[in-house]
Order: C-alpha cells, then sequence, then structure tokens
C-alpha cells in the first residue's frame, strides 16, 4: 500500500463528494466528536442539521476551533481522508448574517426532512430544550489529507 499526501484542490475534491463527516469540538479539554451531514461551499462547511441549543453548541459558543474529518474507504489499500481545522460561527438571525443564512437555508433545503433529528432528539430528553434553530458552519483555516492506493502512483505514470 502506499499512502500520500493530498493536495489542497484534492482534497477540495474529495469535500464536494463526500456529504458526511465528523465535527470535533473541545471543552475543558474534554474532546467530542459527532456525525454531521454537510456541503462543501468556498471556504465554508454548511453542516446539515437543525441545531438547537446543547452540548455542541454550548461547547463551540465556549471554543470555536473545531475540527471536521471526512473518509472515503474503499478497501484496507485503498482510502482518502481529510482534516479540516476551522471556526464556529454562528449564524443570528439578524440583518448583517442574513446572506449568510439564507446561504446555509439553501443547503439545508437540498436535504430530506434536514430539521427532524432534533426533533426526534427532544422526545427522548429528560429535561427539553428549546427547539429554536440555530444556523451555524465552519470556516476552514486548514485543510489536509491523505490517501493510499496498492499501485504506486509513480509507477502508473510511467506507462
Amino acid at each position: 500500500m502506499f499512502i500520500r499526501e493530498m493536495s489542497v484542490p484534492e482534497c477540495r475534491e474529495a469535500l464536494a463528494h463526500a456529504h458526511f463527516g465528523r465535527l470535533a469540538c473541545a471543552y475543558n479539554n474534554q474532546p467530542y466528536i459527532l456525525p454531521m451531514n454537510y456541503a462543501a461551499d468556498g471556504n465554508y462547511l454548511y453542516l446539515y442539521t437543525f441545531t438547537t441549543f446543547g452540548q455542541k453548541v454550548e461547547w463551540m459558543r465556549s471554543n470555536p476551533l473545531v475540527s471536521f474529518e471526512i473518509d472515503d474507504v474503499v478497501s484496507r489499500d485503498q482510502w482518502s481522508s481529510v482534516i479540516i481545522f476551522g471556526q464556529y460561527e454562528e449564524l443570528p438571525d439578524q440583518p448583517e448574517f442574513e446572506a449568510a443564512r439564507n446561504r446555509a437555508y439553501a443547503h439545508l433545503q437540498q436535504r430530506a426532512m434536514w430539521w427532524e433529528p432534533a426533533y426526534i432528539s427532544q422526545a427522548h430528553r429528560e429535561t427539553p430544550h428549546s427547539l429554536t434553530p440555530i444556523f451555524f458552519r465552519i470556516k476552514i483555516d486548514k485543510i489536509t489529507g491523505h490517501s493510499a492506493s496498492a499501485i504506486n502512483p509513480e509507477d502508473a505514470t510511467k506507462t
């Protein structure tokens, strides 16, 4: 197996084709990671979720530095993995965020029943919380990735 570092354009291409990843945040030195649907749009990730106030929002408000990871595994020797380092940006219902909220909402509308997880999770809580949606995005500061293949990429260019 040959593992190589992916270029930034290759990482962005992988982001454009995947729609599922893992969001990581931390609070008081405790990491937290959760699966999320998303859309990549320029220097931002819009997360496909109807988010309400809860642990992840509380933690990201406290520490806006986050990571996001995607992977594509075809086989044990053919895979790719991309990691984003970025910042949580909340998009409150205020005039200066209207364009960003509309962009986030347009992305969310492309997914069937994007709002449903928050409502379903509400039914299983001992202490319900607000169902007021919180729109947010991740501003991409850095992107890196690796891919693996069974053949040496240098051998493939010799033919």
